[in-house]
């Protein structure tokens, strides 16, 4: 199984982690791109170490990044055929990330960008303990009629979506949320007007206050 690794920021407040928050990219991306999330966040998660990374295959869709499965082919079932070969090497990694820090799965938050949040998604509800919670931008749940009977763990969840998105429709997070809730999970959306396919300041904010209250550091 390929190793995951990206880069890390240790705890703001100083010495060992309290708290993990795994930060899981987009399409084409690799985990450099979303660790800059990481002194931001770290403001309401001071005792937390960050890490973000690298997916598991190269992007075939552009000659550098790296993707947690393919996009060329649309059709849902093959993107959950992709969701379903990648989980495992998320599963490995957030296992041996846990391990390495002497931790719970309920000191673990994903915050997830695009495909890392269709990540995050179907990979949370299927881990044998629920996680602190998950963050979601600008992505999709995929399968969400498999969740009845394949959500074994239920972690609250922020889905934030721009209503400008031109990659990823904005009906897909209230449709998300919809599926999620109908299932007993805990779920809250913003929906950022004028917002592309992108984190803005509005949805930065409210996912810090967001994980500074599932860590009880809600200092915002």
């Amino acid at each position: 199984m390929f190793e995951m690794s990206g880069p890390e920021q240790g705890p703001a407040a100083g010495g060992p982690p309290k708290q993990l928050v795994v930060l899981l990219h987009g399409v084409g991306a690799d985990g450099a791109d979303l660790i800059a999330l990481a002194p931001h966040l770290a403001q309401a998660a001071p005792e937390a170490h960050f890490i973000s990374p690298d997916a598991p295959f190269p992007c075939d869709m552009a000659p550098y990044g790296r993707q947690w499965f393919s996009l060329q082919d649309r059709d849902p079932a093959v993107m959950l055929s992709g969701v379903r070969m990648s989980a495992p090497h998320l599963d490995g990694f957030l296992d041996a990330q846990i391990a390495r820090f002497g931790l719970q799965a309920s000191d673990v938050a994903l915050v997830g960008f695009s495909q890392g949040t269709m990540m995050s998604l179907h990979v949370a509800p299927r881990r044998p303990e629920p996680l602190a919670g998950v963050i979601g931008f600008s992505g999709a749940l995929l399968a969400p009629d498999l969740l009845a009977e394949e959500a074994v763990s239920k972690s609250p969840m922020l889905l934030i979506h721009g209503d400008a998105d031109e990659i990823v429709p904005v009906q897909a997070t209230p449709a998300a949320a919809s599926a999620l809730q109908d299932v007993g999970f805990d779920v809250e959306t913003l929906i950022a007007p004028g917002v592309p396919h992108g984190i803005d300041p509005t949805g930065l904010n409210r996912a810090k206050a967001f994980l500074g209250g599932l860590f009880g550091d809600a200092e915002t």
